[in-house]
């Protein structure tokens, strides 16, 4: 039976770390990583259904590298842009490739094509899930703060988001402090009451609150877009709730000395401002070269 990557909450806290570990091998071989750990002529299908720049290049770059081809398409592409079911596009691309990664609108899409895929899916971002970005997140804390677990991460601004979400996940896995900041009307519903035996078992903890001061002592601030794909109708609502929790250099001197995070692309000026993130606490670009490394772990483990 084929293993998916669908939250990262079907992962236990040794396989993580051992994903974890692989990148860093991944990464530290030379030039393209050494001979390919997946056998020639196997294929990664991408499914896009959002417009995507780390996630769509960081997987065909990977797989090149790991001996795979890429065949990459939209819905409209496909036979699911003519009604065919997911269901259905899942059983036949399992006869034809090697695993599938979607990014797709609705988390029970890329639930939908798992159930029914004799191969590997893989989330490639969801509205609730982006394990991808959590994982190669995990992999830049480790390297950059030495800490593989109990790092301590404040993300602040829209705390139900797919991003905040995963870390939140990983964080419990990994027994973090993570602090979702953000105001009330955003929480992600029921999100520490589903992580209580994760929380309890690593030693983590996953704290919510609307006071953007409570970023003091962290290892490190996240923040993310306020408006995501698919939300532009929300925008002014959303700018509204959010506008106090811009992560400047007032933030971060409040916090101390934390090392700065951003899953990218950026709204400079709204979330984040153009000091902090091209600053020298600013970690976003080795932490975006960090979703290549990660993606070769992945389809090593679920593919090789």
């Amino acid at each position: 039976m084929a293993r998916h990557m669908l939250s990262l909450l079907e992962y236990g806290p040794d396989e993580i770390m051992g994903i974890l570990r692989l990148s860093r091998t991944l990464k530290e071989l030379p030039g393209r990583g050494g001979p390919a750990p997946i056998k020639a002529g196997r294929t990664l299908m991408l499914i896009f259904e959002k417009p995507s720049t780390r996630t769509r290049v960081s997987l065909t770059v990977a797989a090149s590298h790991l001996g795979m081809e890429t065949i990459y398409a939209s819905p409209q592409e496909l036979q699911l842009g003519r009604g065919e079911t997911v269901a259905d596009t899942a059983r036949t691309l399992s006869r034809y490739v090697d695993a599938i990664a979607a990014r797709v609108h609705r988390h029970a899409t890329v639930e939908e094509l798992a159930r029914h895929s004799s191969v590997p899916v893989i989330n490639a971002l969801s509205d609730l899930y982006h394990p991808l970005q959590a994982l190669a997140d995990a992999l830049t804390i480790w390297e950059k703060t030495g800490k593989l677990r109990g790092a301590t991460l404040a993300f602040v601004g829209d705390v139900g988001n797919n991003v905040a979400r995963s870390l939140a996940v990983i964080g419990a896995k990994l027994g973090w402090e993570v602090r979702l900041i953000g105001p009330r009307e955003l929480w992600p519903e029921n999100l520490r009451v589903s992580l209580n035996a994760e929380l309890a078992s690593s030693g983590g903890s996953l704290v919510l609150s609307e006071d953007p001061m409570d970023v003091r002592g962290v290892d490190v601030i996240y923040t993310d877009v306020w408006v995501s794909m698919g939300q532009e109708a929300e925008r002014e609502r959303r700018v509204s709730l959010l506008k106090r929790y811009q992560v400047n250099a007032r933030l971060m001197e409040a916090a101390g000395d934390p090392l700065f995070m951003h899953c990218l692309p950026a709204n400079r000026g709204m979330e984040v401002t153009d000091d902090v993130i091209d600053g020298p606490r600013s970690i976003v670009w080795d932490q975006a070269e960090n979703r290549l490394h990660t993606a070769k772990a992945v389809l090593v483990t679920l593919v090789a």
